[in-house]
């Protein structure tokens, strides 16, 4: 349940149909400011519970969502009118995240022991991670639960309360994963949501009692949530889209690269951070790879029907920006081999396929997020992943090749916080691996170990455990005592090492 019932209430659509999923309050700054302070008075509760109390709970609301999976994916099909099936998946990847963090909270974030070095052996010391408090997190209307999970669940499971601010989009998802949350927790409103547009969610973000805020969406919005952020210094950990580039390497499985890039391209109608948007070919195996990928493409088809493989473009704005792409790179000299500015057909867009795109083009240098890719030919290996980083982006990638040590080397290479070998993003179901990317495509992490401690902070005690001969913070330490600890260092630190 969201925290006020406000006079002004929005609609949320189903972009195939334009009918009214349901009805949802525009929750104003009081309304913020509200949700926060009871978030305030949750978070030291949910903070004192411990790791075992909290794990049990936030299992349990594993437990309410997957007996409720259907009706969320039936929920999340109607919001963003991409398919039953794929809205199913990224609700079991919801739950698998949410499980891994209430599981491994108490082992990243719990107390240990670290050495504390020769000259401190006098010294315990400890490391543990603590709540910040109050995490705000401001989802995506593209997954909609997957992608605000990867901070949801492990700030709770980090003993932080969260109040979430969903897209105006898809507004009732956050409603429904609140009412299970607060069916299964009903003591305190450990987690909230509040709906409305984006004097909601900046609301959130200038909040002077929000810890932390989360944010997925657009580099252009993380820009004025961060600014919102820096009037009280609060932290921000964003996630704002990529460009992402698939590799294939001679000798690759051309039948799974086409497969897997496609996907990659097409899904959700391309409406995914970590798409893939552009593919790097090299020269020997450039036309068999773009054979099967254009016989794959060419049979796919957008709807709102169960046969659809994909649906509608969810934003409508976002029509003209993928109009514009295609247009664009046609004018500069690339060919369309399937599709064409014709496939742009509201609400939805065909597959498009485009070759010999120059690589200043928008569809090459600028965020697409719908169903259309570029084929490039590359000489090899090396100027594909040169070309693959040749964008302010930095988020996922792709690799195809049957050389596991020269797909290792290019993957390490590729710029960007996260790369798939031989597979579509198989890092984002794997839980344990963090998520996130670099320069346009923002900074720290979600998910994994990694996105435990995003939402934490560390603290360091020291306990003495006896009293050394000398005390060197002292003002009665003596030059003797001081030269016998030089000699020490030196002894411990000053050999020269031969390579």
């Amino acid at each position: 349940m969201s925290v006020a019932t406000e006079s002004t209430t929005f609609p949320s659509l189903n972009p195939a149909t334009g009918e009214v999923v349901a009805e949802h309050p525009v929750h104003d700054a009081a309304a913020v400011a509200e949700a926060v302070a009871k978030a305030r008075d949750a978070a030291a509760w949910w903070g004192e519970l411990g790791w075992k109390e909290r794990r049990v709970r936030l299992l349990n609301v594993k437990g309410a969502l997957t007996r409720n999976l259907n009706r969320m994916a039936e929920l999340i099909h109607q919001e963003t009118g991409k398919t039953l099936q794929d809205a199913q998946l990224e609700t079991v990847m919801a739950i698998s995240h949410l499980d891994w963090a209430a599981r491994h909270a108490a082992k990243v974030l719990g107390p240990r022991t670290v050495f504390p070095g020769v000259m401190s052996l006098n010294q315990k010391a400890v490391l543990e991670y603590q709540p910040l408090g109050v995490v705000g997190v401001i989802g995506p209307w593209n997954y909609p639960i997957f992608t605000p999970m990867g901070s949801i669940a492990y700030a709770l499971a980090a003993g932080n309360a969260v109040v979430f601010k969903p897209s105006e989009f898809t507004p009732g998802v956050g409603v429904l994963l609140c009412e299970l949350f607060t069916t299964v927790i009903p003591e305190r409103p450990v987690f909230q949501v509040v709906t409305g547009f984006g004097e909601t969610g900046g609301a959130l973000a200038s909040s002077p009692d929000v810890d932390k805020i989360a944010f997925t969406g657009s580099g252009r919005t993380a820009k004025r949530v961060m600014a919102a952020c820096a009037e009280n210094l609060t932290p921000i950990v964003a996630e704002c889209g990529g460009k992402d580039a698939c590799i294939v390497d001679a000798g690759a499985d051309l039948e799974a690269a086409a497969d897997s890039a496609l996907w990659g391209a097409m899904a959700n109608a391309g409406q995914t951070c970590i798409g893939v948007e552009r593919v790097y070919v090299v020269d020997e195996e450039y036309d068999a790879f773009l054979a099967k990928l254009t016989e794959r493409a060419a049979r796919l088809r957008p709807g709102f029907d169960r046969e659809a493989a994909y649906g509608p473009i969810t934003m409508p704005s976002q029509l003209d920006v993928i109009e514009r792409h295609i247009k664009d790179a046609l004018d500069k000299g690339g060919k369309a081999v399937v599709g064409g500015p014709e496939s742009v057909r509201a609400p939805y867009v065909e597959p498009v396929v485009l070759t010999d795109v120059p690589d200043d083009s928008a569809a090459v240098r600028e965020e697409t997020f719908g169903p259309t890719i570029t084929v490039h030919r590359v000489r090899d290996l090396d100027e594909a992943v040169e070309k693959a980083n040749a964008t302010g982006y930095g988020l996922a990638g792709s690799i195809f090749s049957k050389d596991k040590a020269r797909a290792m080397d290019a993957a390490r290479r590729m710029r960007s916080g996260m790369t798939s070998i031989n597979a579509f993003a198989a890092f984002a179901l794997v839980a344990a691996l963090p998520f996130g990317g670099v320069g346009e495509s923002g900074f720290g992490r979600i998910h994994g170990a990694d996105g435990l401690r995003e939402f934490a902070r560390p603290k360091a005690i020291t306990r003495q455990r006896f009293a050394l001969p000398a005390n060197l913070t002292s003002f009665d330490r003596t030059e003797k005592q001081m030269a016998q600890v030089l000699q020490l260092v030196t002894m411990l630190h000053g050999k020269r090492y031969k390579r």
